[in-house]
């Protein structure tokens, strides 16, 4: 039976969110023996906080409603841990975007830790008005401040070389990682990680999603999750399923992997989804900002429903000025108080569209400009699915953008479908793209997590997904992708030479190329996914890090080490040629290197400029080794790098 406090101590009333440097004062904050509790609710009559007690027992207070939306007050005795929702009182009018209903318990959208589960059940959802929907759904947890990781060290996007993860999938399965912290924030940072990544050549570790997250009601109906992240329901607080427990820690343990990676010299960048939330479209549940403020948060169309330019069901309103203001407080956040180095931008065009529904790069000073934001590294996925939405190259100052004609042109010309033109404009850095912006407006990558991973790229010519319960018609079909001569496993040695050599090809052209490059973690471990180009609901041992070998790690560090330290490989005046038919063998000549590119399944001589020259690296797994003086053969499918001297 909930209980009722009619007359709540409420605090003195202060802007809760100053719009011109979004100073957080939102959410739950503990002081003075208790705890501030405030939310932004418009349209509403009117808001009780819910306190949840160890006996089950729920306590209603009212809030304080002030003039400009905002509902608050100051309740003393709250400690953290304390576990906390809203229900929110006002108009049920779903036509009209409305969606007030007392019945619907809410997650605070400015939580910085939550509890609790998401289970799909009619209660949650809009077609059962009135149904309480409390047992169901996640809660909030009062949490104080962590204490503040030390800087980051600061690496220059001209030194960057960055590693994408999975917080689970990169430690759940390691056989050096502690059982009790595999899979978690904690885990990532363990000892024989770091030494590993360090190993490597890994400036920048950027983590899919650690916003908390649950798994959409059409995945809980198959039974599935979603196991990348890319369903956020909190924007301040780390997912509680990379954590040892969901009572508060989340915030301090990912906290101190940051501190943990800052001391050996590493940076961490979020992936971040500001562009839709778990909630969905109309038939969506109503877990938070639906039940806030839905024309708030979300676009909505003018003949019903919601804009979807993310293909979830819904669109974050993220030209409204409340919102930009919340994003920033969220960014500043994960910036100040604990300690992150960047983000990259989930569908980023969408953070760009004004009201109008244009994209514009100008839309996106509001990030840029903010002194703490646009101090960090700053990376977009430069497309959505809404009208015009490919905008690679059209950022702007301040961006760094993934660069998907890299990755296609690359593959392409590793599946012996390219020529030494689109080779040397993306080993360039794209200047067709950047232009003025020059190499380091790009991040360079040939494998990601949505798609093949490397080692299914150089396996599979079709995806396979029908794991994924959508019949196979989930995923990118266009994958420039060459099975090397029958799909999926095989023993027949000829064809796992090609496989091996291909993508060690793939990998050294990636590190030697102007720009940022980005690894997929697992690649160096020839982490397969059996063919499935979208494994984002797939959580066992198939997405997880097999750490029985690695037979790319030796050749990534020794690349690395080589970019890092002759930075004029990346950086230098360049020149190209090849064969007088455009063909192998492509030439790269910078001041006292010679690159080589054999994309073809011959052995092939390349003629090199008059002098001495040693091979240095030899991709193909050859000795990399002997003087040369004039000709010079290069296996198949393989790079050679030459030194002068």
């Amino acid at each position: 039976m909930a209980s009722i406090t009619p007359e709540p101590t409420l605090a003195r009333r202060e802007p809760v969110l100053r719009m011109n440097d979004a100073v957080l004062r939102l959410g739950a904050n503990l002081r003075d023996a208790g705890a501030d509790f405030s939310v932004i609710a418009p349209g509403a009559e009117a808001v009780e906080l819910c306190l949840f007690h160890p006996d089950g027992s729920e306590q209603r207070i009212a809030l304080a409603t002030g003039d400009d939306g905002h509902h608050s007050a100051f309740v003393p005795g709250v400690q953290p841990g304390q576990h906390y929702g809203y229900r929110v009182h006002g108009p049920w009018d779903p036509v009209r975007g409305l969606l007030h209903d007392p019945a619907k318990l809410l997650l605070d959208p400015f939580a910085r830790a939550v509890a609790g589960e998401f289970t799909d059940h009619p209660a949650v959802h809009s077609g059962t008005h009135g149904v309480d929907s409390a047992p169901w759904v996640p809660r909030g947890v009062v949490t104080p401040r962590p204490p503040r990781p030390r800087p980051g060290p600061g690496t220059p996007w001209s030194a960057t070389v960055v590693y994408e993860t999975h917080v689970r999938g990169l430690t759940k399965a390691h056989p050096e990682v502690d059982p009790a912290i595999a899979g978690t924030f904690l885990g990532a940072a363990a000892g024989p990680i770091v030494e590993h990544l360090k190993s490597l050549g890994v400036t920048t570790v950027e983590f899919m999603p650690v916003a908390h997250h649950v798994a959409e009601d059409l995945l809980q109906k198959k039974g599935q999750t979603n196991y990348w992240g890319y369903s956020t329901l909190g924007w301040f607080a780390p997912h509680a399923g990379y954590a040892t427990g969901d009572d508060g820690r989340q915030v301090a343990e990912f906290a101190a992997m940051v501190d943990a990676f800052h001391a050996a010299g590493l940076e961490v960048v979020l992936d971040v989804v500001f562009n839709h939330t778990a909630e969905g479209g109309g038939t969506g549940p109503i877990l938070s900002m639906k039940g806030f403020a839905n024309s708030l948060w979300y676009r909505l169309a003018p003949e019903g429903g919601y804009v979807d330019w993310t293909g979830t069901g819904n669109t974050v309103a993220t030209s409204h000025p409340t919102t930009r203001a919340v994003i920033l407080a969220a960014l500043r956040w994960w910036s100040e108080d604990l300690g992150v180095d960047g983000f990259r931008f989930d569908l980023g065009v969408t953070l760009g569209r004004g009201d109008d529904g244009i994209f514009d790069p100008s839309n996106l000073t509001w990030l840029t400009d903010d002194p703490v934001v646009g101090s960090r590294k700053l990376i977009a996925e430069p497309w959505d699915l809404g009208p015009d939405g490919y905008r690679v190259g059209q950022f702007g100052d301040g961006w760094v953008e993934w660069n998907s004609r890299y990755r296609d042109d690359i593959r392409d010309v590793w599946r012996g479908a390219g020529s030494v033109d689109r080779l040397s404009v993306r080993v360039d850095g794209s200047p067709d793209i950047f232009g003025s912006r020059g190499v380091t407006a790009g991040v360079n990558l040939v494998t990601a997590h949505d798609g093949f991973t490397l080692a299914d790229l150089v396996a599979y010519d079709h995806k396979h997904n029908e794991v994924n319960g959508e019949g196979n018609r989930d995923g990118h079909d266009d994958n420039r992708s060459w099975n090397s001569g029958v799909e999926g496993p095989t023993d027949d040695p000829a064809i796992l030479q090609v496989r091996d050599r291909r993508a060690a090809a793939l990998v050294t052209t990636l590190l030697i190329s102007a720009g940022a490059p980005m690894l997929l973690g697992g690649d160096e471990l020839g982490r397969s996914q059996s063919g499935n180009n979208n494994a984002y609901s797939i959580d066992d041992p198939n997405a997880w890090y097999d750490w029985s070998r690695a037979p790319l790690a030796d050749l990534i560090a020794r690349v690395a080490a080589l970019r890092r330290d002759h930075p004029q490989l990346v950086g230098g005046e360049r020149s190209w040629s090849a064969n007088p038919d455009g063909l192998v063998p492509m030439r790269l000549e910078v001041p006292g290197f010679l690159v080589a590119f054999n994309p073809s399944p011959d052995d092939v001589v390349v003629t090199l400029p008059p002098g001495r020259w040693h091979l240095i690296l030899d991709s193909s797994g050859a000795p990399a080794e002997g003087v040369f003086a004039a000709d010079a053969s290069v296996p198949s499918w393989t790079v050679r790098v030459f030194a002068a001297g």
